[in-house]
């Protein structure tokens, strides 16, 4: 799949669907609309640290390319968030 173009304003609709496929390729998707997940008790520090550090990594990864998606003066207004989560 291809990356889709930049969003210009317009066809926000369009875009976002092309977005959602993209990442959805690239399995992120799910990123939009998840929060961080709760590691259960028990688990170990080395356990919590690697889902932990995946998770961030992969949301970094999504937020990223949604930003990178977005002409400059959106890049400029949006690039301040913490996750990719809606």
């Amino acid at each position: 799949m291809e990356k889709p173009g930049k969003f210009m304003g317009i066809d926000f609709k369009i875009w976002q669907q092309k977005m959602f496929f993209y990442l959805t390729t690239l399995c992120l998707q799910s990123f939009t609309s998840e929060y961080a997940p709760e590691v259960p008790k028990g688990t170990s520090d080395k356990e919590h640290f690697i889902i932990v550090e995946a998770w961030k990594h992969s949301d970094f990864l999504c937020r990223n390319y949604i930003l990178s998606g977005l002409k400059d003066d959106l890049y400029n207004v949006y690039s301040g968030t913490k996750t990719s989560e809606k």
